[in-house]
């Protein structure tokens, strides 16, 4: 038995996060990944996260969360022997290039889908940037909250009081680096059916408008455009709305629920109404009534109160008690790294937020400093230590 991406062998010339977690997505399920930092510039995420002591020492968390199972290497492209070892690595040993550069950067290297494709008619090359690699906007550089604000998602989400605001985590660059696996994966299989390689051409412009797809097609159709509404739902039974202690999420959303929820309550006559119509009737005042009986227990009591029921509620909750809670544990999501290179405690990770019955994703190698194994790649493409220290002297590897 093995994992489905052994044997796949990658190369990730990818920095910051969504690029970096598309290579990590197949790395866990057994791809041989070679992250290539810029000796001089290496990946800026190995100098993010709230641990200054490792953004110091290039191992900061915002690296680490997709940083495992992988090998690291130091190669300067902008040098001769540099782009050199790139083209051997395309040529003997790769099945996929991931970069995400700026549109034309790497061509104008000599390193484009056409130059190595050459090489490596197989080759899947994929191509990750903010706006994609044509269009009016495809010279132009973004991250994730400047996706969120152009692509409409900033200005939908908030209240009116509030005013446009952000998701509070990178939602498009997680999202993008998922999409990013899922496409390479496509791809992959295209190429054991069709024998050619493929250039894949993402942006998160575009992923962010297909998170979005239920407000586009509506809009699109009705002219409805998404306000901001905050927890405010379209069924009272699917608002937020204080307790004694906090908030209480509802998620009563269909017929069945919407009348689970207000026989819990004790309101049969509205449990009857259970027609579309019906259940988007009254809005206001079924949300002033429903507010004012929630105010009755505890968050935690009315949780506990409507899942015995079978309906979805749930208490609002920090960060820090999600990661609190056993359930988690129970999932597999997270992975402990007890000992890291460089790093004087130990690490935990995100793994993968699917289980497979059988050789699935798993965490063996941590991740590695800047260059740890850059000696070992060269060796194994056959140059020797004469070799390899040339190419160190001239400032093409670290």
């Amino acid at each position: 038995m093995m994992r489905p991406f052994e044997g796949i062998k990658i190369i990730d010339c990818t920095h910051v996060l969504a690029g970096p977690f598309a290579a990590y997505q197949l790395a866990v399920l057994g791809a041989d990944v070679i992250k290539v930092d810029d000796p001089n510039a290496p990946d800026q995420s190995r100098e993010t996260g709230a641990d200054h002591t490792l953004n110091r020492a290039l191992m900061g968390t915002g690296f680490m969360t997709q940083g495992s199972n992988k090998r690291a290497i130091a190669l300067n492209l902008k040098t001769e022997g540099g782009r050199e070892v790139l083209k051997r690595l395309v040529a003997e040993w790769a099945d996929v290039l991931v970069e995400n550069y700026r549109p034309g950067a790497f061509k104008a290297l000599g390193l484009g889908y056409e130059d190595l494709s050459r090489l490596n008619p197989k080759l899947i090359y994929a191509s990750m940037t903010a706006f994609g690699q044509d269009g009016p906007r495809g010279t132009q550089t973004a991250y994730d909250h400047a996706i969120q604000a152009t692509s409409g998602i900033t200005a939908s989400t908030g209240t009116e009081a509030s005013g446009p605001i952000k998701a509070g985590a990178p939602m498009i660059d997680y999202a993008t680096g998922t999409m990013g696996a899922f496409a390479i994966s496509a791809a992959l299989f295209q190429r054991m059916r069709t024998g050619t390689g493929q250039h894949i051409d993402l942006a998160m412009l575009d992923v962010a408008m297909i998170l979005q797809g239920s407000h586009i097609t509506d809009y699109l159709h009705s002219g409805h455009h998404p306000k901001r509404n905050g927890n405010v739902m379209r069924f009272a039974s699917s608002s937020a709305f204080e307790t004694k202690d906090g908030l209480i999420q509802l998620a009563a959303s269909n017929a069945r629920q919407h009348r689970r929820f207000y026989e819990a309550i004790g309101d049969p006559e509205e449990a009857k109404r259970a027609s579309l119509e019906e259940r988007y009737s009254r809005h206001a005042e079924k949300l002033a009534k429903v507010a004012e009986t929630m105010k009755e227990k505890t968050a935690d009591e009315w949780e506990t109160f409507f899942q015995s029921r079978h309906v979805p509620a749930t208490r609002v909750r920090e960060l820090r008690e999600a990661l609190g809670d056993p359930h988690l544990e129970s999932r597999g999501v997270l992975h402990r790294h007890e000992k890291v290179p460089g790093v004087g405690k130990e690490i935990t990770v995100p793994l993968a937020a699917f289980k497979f019955a059988h050789d699935g994703p798993s965490l063996e190698r941590p991740p590695a400093r800047v260059g740890e194994h850059t000696d070992e790649v060269l060796a194994a493409l056959g140059y020797d230590g004469a070799g390899i220290a040339a190419l160190r002297r001239s400032g093409a590897i670290a």
